[in-house]
Parts: C-alpha cells; structure tokens; sequence
C-alpha cells in the first residue's frame, strides 16, 4: 500500500493546543464497523457502549519528564529527549542539534547538577549518553526535566499531570498513551460498577510517536522497539472474558499493539515482556482485541494505518472527513474516536 493513501487535509485550527476540563468532556466520534454509520457523541457517553463482563485494557505507562535543556562545551545550547533507559547511567536519547553532539562531547545540565557524555552514535540517529550525577536519577529528573509534548503543541502546558492518564504507574515513556487521557477516576468508578473489568498492560511509548513514514511503500517502513509487559493477571483476566463471550476494548493504538503482539492465532493472550516492532496495516487480521478507543492521528502515520486495518481505509478517511467537517479537535490534546 502508498503513504498517499493515509494522508488527508486537516486545517491547524483544528490541532488541538490544550486539554478540554474536565478529561471525559471531549467528543467522541463513534464508528460502527459493520455498517459504516458514524454518531456524534462526548467521552462521557463511552459507559453506554460497555456491558457488564467486557474489559476495559489500558496501558499503565507513566510518561517522563524526559526533555532536557543544557549546555554544549562551546557553551551552544542543546536539546536532549530521552527515548529509551540501557542501564542506570545510560540513556539513548534525541540531541538536537545532533551534528554538534559529537562521541566524547561533554553536555552540562543546571550548571553541573547533572552531566551527561555523548559516547556513541547508535540507531536511527540516537546518541547514547551517559549520564552523572549524585542521588536519584528520577528525582534530578523530575526537578530538571520538562513534560515531552509533540512539535505541534505550541501552548505551554499549566499542569504537567495533563500529559498523564490518571492510572499511570510505571515511568518510562517518551510520550503519553494520549487515548487514556480522556478517563476521569470518576468515570472508571462507573465503568467497573457496570460490572465491566479493568486490565492492565505495560507499552512504553519511545522514538516511533516521533519518526514519520518516509517510504512511499508502507510495507517497507520499520517500526522502532518499544519494552511490553503483560502480566499472568491480565492474561488470565482476558482470556476470561473471551470465553465467557464477552468483548475486549483496547484505550488507544500502544495497548492495541501490545496485546497483538502478545496473542496467539486464535486470540488467546500470553503474558510475558519484550521488545516489540509490531506495525499493524490494512491487511492485518486483529486477533486479540474487538472494540477500539482511539484519537484522531497525523496524516500518514502509523496510527492511521493502525486504525485503518482495525476497520477499513475508506470508513476512516470518512470518518476523518466527516471529523474535519464537524471541527472536532485533533491529535494528543484532541477529541478521541470509538471503533466498534
């Protein structure tokens, strides 16, 4: 299949630049697969589409404050994002300007509070850093770092916890599982009271959010490693519901990969962890997973053929059309889509 077949025109009125209040306010495009119909509703109306013994998997993912400001040894400003932690004091990380974070290059964060050593250059572009410091890593990070928001985001974030769903745990990502951004703790009150049960998975979201399709051929195009963890708990809990006849939605596109990456040819779900590449396309038989929660993606990304095979190409670049007709706000800050 051709990139060109996953763009589609978007007005940058419609990038969404902050978060609606309250989270579960946003609209919500409604997709029914089998006939095509879309309906128009907010976030909150999600319970309705939930019935008892369904289960609700979401990734628990906490994202880092993993972009950096420091000094080069000319005293040149640069920027670092932590993509992806090797051991305690290496990190493979994004260096802007690369050309001038040369191996050997020492950088200086908070005049030598932190201190970091280019040592290598290493895949798709990466520096490998190491990094020195006194106490606790997270901790330094936490009081230096800022919030990784996307290029396109121009508005600068009040609240960094925003950029967090409010059932993350585990630090680690470079970038938010943005689907989940729109659950309130009340409305997952509600969803369980339903009798719907919630699951947890583990995708750290790295590099791959950043890197756009650059082959005209999707085919050829390589996904970057991310770390999965699925839990004997889950599984069981999964599996459970599938056999008892009830349905799996998946919050968001990292939660969806994750458990096709995990699950057997006939659906059943194994726990383990790992690296995954998993690039989902039209073509793509779904294994694991029976209802979508999703955002609205950038044209041409991975995200888009994701949802793409989920459904069809032609139902989500009308549902996309339609999005764009009706002004719904798009991207990580944006209104989400449900896929049935």
């Amino acid at each position: 299949m051709k990139l060109e077949e996953f763009v589609y025109d978007l007005p940058e009125r419609l990038i969404a630049q902050t978060p609606v209040e309250p989270r579960d306010a946003s609209r919500l495009l409604v997709l029914n697969r089998q006939d095509g119909s879309l309906s128009h509703r907010h976030f909150y109306d999600v319970i309705d589409y939930l019935e008892p013994g369904d289960v609700l998997v979401v990734n628990r993912t906490k994202v880092l404050p993993a972009r950096l400001w420091g000094r080069r040894p000319t005293g040149g400003l640069v920027e670092v994002l932590l993509v992806q932690q090797v051991d305690l004091q290496h990190w493979k990380a994004l260096v802007k300007p690369g050309k001038k974070a040369r191996p050997g290059d020492r950088l200086q964060f908070a005049e030598g509070v932190l201190a970091a050593e280019v040592e290598a250059v290493v895949e798709e572009g990466l520096r490998l850093l190491r990094f020195e410091y006194q106490g606790n890593f997270m901790e330094i990070l936490d009081h230096l770092g800022t919030m990784p928001l996307p290029p396109y985001i121009h508005e600068q974030l009040e609240d960094q916890n925003r950029y967090q769903c409010v059932y993350a745990k585990d630090p680690g990502s470079a970038a938010a599982p943005t689907a989940g951004l729109h659950f309130t703790e009340q409305l997952l009150e509600r969803i369980e009271a339903k009798g719907v049960r919630l699951a947890e998975v583990l995708l750290n979201v790295g590099l791959g959010t950043f890197r756009p399709v650059k082959v005209e051929n999707i085919e050829e195009h390589q996904m970057h490693a991310e770390f999965y963890q699925v839990t004997p708990e889950t599984a069981t809990l999964i599996n459970s519901c599938r056999a008892a006849g009830g349905r799996i939605f998946s919050v968001g596109t990292t939660s969806t990969r994750t458990l096709e990456t995990v699950s057997t040819e006939d659906g059943l779900v194994q726990p383990g962890s790992g690296w995954t590449r998993k690039f989902i396309y039209p073509g793509y038989h779904y294994k694991a997973v029976d209802a979508l929660i999703t955002n609205f993606h950038l044209p041409g990304s991975t995200l888009m053929m994701l949802v793409s095979a989920f459904a069809t190409r032609e139902q989500i670049m009308q549902a996309y059309q339609t999005a764009v007709a009706e002004e719904y706000r798009f991207f990580s800050f944006g209104d989400a889509m449900l896929i049935l």
